[in-house]
């Protein structure tokens, strides 16, 4: 369980009573880079950064400003974009409860992350933060690490809110989304955690969404955080992203950062006491304040917990190998015998590894595991040798050919190519997005050149972002996706390359064959202040499937040393409907152990009156398994998981009609499918004349009515011919009933309209009443 919340007793309650107007505004701004103000008795809270490890710093000079190109050692775990390729809510949990641990020995009560913003587009610079394109999958592994941090006593911020999705002009831009995939996509994910896992505190993004900035952004902020969601704690906004201080608490943001020396302080009390803010506000702001500052300082006192270096490497590594990605192993090249054979490592990157993304969650590492040193320790019995092949930035590039022919003439007499490919720090990171999505040219040139002289190549690669692999990757008959990995990649990656372990990642974004294949390609970065999100809920594989489009590698895929098959697919609706119990039986027809991440997607209705994705994504499991053996992987789904947002009625709403379940290792690779269904929920919308035909036909109340009517009429006019013939009927379908009604063959008058109307709203009524009662 997340641990409460500290009550407030009236005697340490602060109210307008405890505190002077002036400290209660010093409250609701940073005392300095990374801590709060403290005022009577509300302490100061610390933060740091650290959605994959803790950025400490080494210094502190006065005010509380830090050294924000210094940091003291701390584990650096993989980053987001290797996690989320885990689909392992429990290792993410555990590596939260980890950097909880190393927080409370340095005395940081909050911090700064994780980060669930959807990957709408492969350009993103910040991409290597995050978890998915998918908010189930962010979801899962953000709430895991949210309650990994907050059960070890340490506050989580939950960033960036919301639809912060890209870093070109991300001080301004304002994301300009429609209400469908606003909630469907964007704010799903902060909707789950926030319901669900309680963080102490959200943190508001930069960017404005639809015209208005987050940190001044009421209906975002009040409206559907607190009061539609429940949120009770502290909202504050990120660094620098306040440009009016008066309209940010007015909208609900609590706490600015990071401090100005008192400036906008002043402002507060200004505009106070010139009755442009209530001070209602501001205590309400400070109330929150108060309880987040005892809850963050107040648990796990008075001792922090003992932190192992040793044994928080130990779970990097693991989380690392968990988080590799085998792409393709054609004729099973991987993995190789560490016993026998010559193997040639080439690139420099497997000598000067990255690991981690550039920009504010940079951290400074207790260790590092080097690739190719940790390929020669595993590998004893094998020749392994190194040539690096290309140069990284700040290389001489007059040596380019030089070691391009090195590597050539290493790779032939070998007989087997480990080729370390990837992008450099310069390529992404926080602060602007990439321009394409390819690899360097002379590493595309060298895995040519490579494979010309050796048929066994196995590429690695290093990228916090999607590279793209075609068409070079059919010159290479294996294929590893390594992402950013933290200290403990080097490790991990010879582990999984000579089958110490045995690969189980998948990947939680789609790989495509060509950038201009990415849904968002044509509204990506915007222009003029703005970015139109034109493809709507068609984000990331939802919009690849949708237009049919081939990928290089799918959502959700990802090799095995071994293999599994799919057999029993069940789904039964719980008594009271709410639910469905899926289940399916998984075997490993290998011979080795390995871990089935098992994927449950689900289609709507073939007759759908919304647009709709090909399939979503609506829960997953994981077994591992030996060989032989077999197991039954059960997933819960809410019946609520199967809805849509209707903007039309302002809330969730299931479709009825037969929904398909579908068991699958990608969203490319369906296993199995199991039609089910579904009853609708009622509408909620009022008739009238305005709706369409259709619309009155459709509705389970309004349709049977207007029925009865044109049948009741059509004897007089002969009119239910003209309804019959299906030409006509579709004709008529997308027309107002009320201009219907004005046609002079009309079967139904306006009077008529005005009075089928009522009769539709007082029968719909008595049909939710009906509904509520069985309920």
């Amino acid at each position: 369980m997340t641990p409460q919340q500290p009550s407030l007793t009236p005697s340490d309650s602060v109210t307008s009573h405890d505190l002077t107007l002036t400290q209660r505004a010093s409250l609701t701004s940073g005392a300095g880079d990374f801590v709060t103000e403290a005022a009577g008795n509300v302490p100061a809270v610390s933060m740091s950064d650290g959605p994959h490890g803790l950025r400490l710093p080494k210094e502190q000079g006065d005010g509380g400003q830090v050294d924000l190109h210094s940091a003291a050692p701390a584990t650096c775990f993989p980053p987001a974009v290797a996690l989320g390729s885990s689909w392992d809510p429990g290792l993410a949990e555990r590596v939260a409860a980890a950097i909880a641990a190393e927080a409370r020995t340095h005395g940081v009560h909050v911090v700064l992350g994780p980060g669930i913003n959807i990957k709408r587009s492969p350009l993103c610079g910040r991409n290597f933060e995050y978890f998915s394109e998918d908010p189930l999958l962010t979801a899962e592994l953000g709430g895991a690490m949210v309650r990994g941090l907050q059960q070890a006593g340490v506050g989580a911020a939950l960033k960036h809110f919301a639809a912060n999705n890209q870093e070109t002009d991300r001080m301004r831009v304002s994301a300009d989304i429609d209400e469908r995939p606003l909630r469907e996509i964007y704010l799903r994910a902060f909707e789950r955690i926030v319901r669900r896992d309680r963080p102490w505190s959200v943190m508001a993004a930069y960017n404005a969404l639809n015209g208005v900035p987050l940190s001044e952004n009421h209906r975002l902020l009040t409206d559907i955080l607190r009061t539609e969601w429940g949120f009770d704690g502290v909202v504050m906004s990120d660094w620098g992203a306040v440009r009016n201080r008066v309209a940010a608490l007015r909208a609900g943001l609590d706490l600015q950062m990071p401090g100005t020396g008192g400036r906008t302080d002043a402002e507060v009390v200004t505009a106070v006491e010139n009755g442009e803010l209530d001070v209602d506000v501001v205590d309400r702001s400070v109330e929150r304040l108060a309880r987040f500052a005892r809850r963050a300082t107040a648990v796990g006192a008075p001792e922090a917990p003992e932190v192992s270096p040793d044994a928080h490497h130990r779970l990097a590594r693991e989380a690392a190998e968990r988080c590799i990605v085998l792409l393709r192993n054609d004729s099973g090249l991987l993995p190789l015998d560490p016993r026998a054979g010559s193997v040639a490592v080439i690139g420099e990157l497997a000598r000067t590894p990255r690991f981690q993304g550039a920009g504010s969650s940079q951290v400074t590492p207790t260790r590092l595991d080097v690739p190719l040193d940790c390929l020669r320790a595993a590998a004893d019995g094998a020749r392994v040798e190194f040539a690096p092949g290309y140069t990284l930035p700040g290389g001489d590039p007059d040596r380019a050919e030089d070691l391009a022919v090195e590597a050539e003439h290493l790779a032939a007499r070998s007989d087997t190519v480990l080729l370390f490919l990837g992008l450099a720090a310069q390529d992404e990171s926080e602060g602007f997005d990439r321009d394409h999505i390819d690899l360097p040219e002379e590493q595309v040139r060298l895995v040519e050149r490579i494979s010309a002289v050796n048929p066994r190549v196995a590429v690695v690669l290093s990228n916090g972002g999607v590279v793209r692999t075609a068409p070079w990757h059919d010159r290479a008959p294996a294929l590893v996706e390594g992402w950013l990995l933290g200290q403990g990649g080097g490790a991990a990656l010879a582990d999984v390359l000579l089958g110490a372990v045995n690969p189980s990642g998948r990947l939680s974004e789609t790989i495509p064959l060509r950038l201009e294949d990415s849904p968002s390609h044509l509204s990506f970065p915007g222009e003029e202040g703005h970015v139109r999100y034109g493809e709507g809920v068609f984000v990331g594989y939802r919009g690849y499937d949708a237009r049919r489009s081939e990928v290089a590698f799918a959502f959700g895929h990802g090799l095995s040393y071994t293999t599994f098959a799919y057999s029993g697919l069940t789904v039964r609706p719980s008594p009271d409907g709410t639910r469905l119990d899926v289940r399916v039986r998984v075997t490993n027809t290998g011979q080795r152990a390995g871990r089935e991440v098992v994927q449950i997607y689900s289609r709507g209705p073939a007759d759908s009156r919304i647009a709709r994705p090909e399939r979503e994504l609506r829960g997953f499991a994981a077994v591992d398994l030996a060989p032989g053996e077999d197991a039954e992987v059960r997933v819960q789904l809410d019946r609520t998981d199967l809805a849509h947002y209707s903007a039309r009625e302002a809330g969730w709403r299931v479709e009825g009609g037969s929904h398909h379940i579908e068991a699958a290792a990608s969203s490319r690779d369906i296993r199995l499918s199991v039609p089910v269904d579904i009853e609708g929920d009622p509408s909620q919308i009022r008739l009238t004349g305005r709706h369409t035909l259709a619309e009155w036909m459709a509705d389970p109340v309004g349709g049977p009515l207007l029925s009865e009517a044109f049948a009741r009429n059509g004897g007089t006019n002969g009119n239910t011919g003209a309804l019959a013939d299906p030409v006509m009927r579709r004709f008529l379908a997308g027309i107002p009933l009320d201009v219907i009604s004005e046609f002079p063959q009309s079967s139904v008058k306006p009077e008529d309209v005005v009075a089928l109307a009522a009769r539709a709203a007082s029968g719909a009524h008595d049909r939710a009443v009906g509904a509520d009662a069985d309920g």
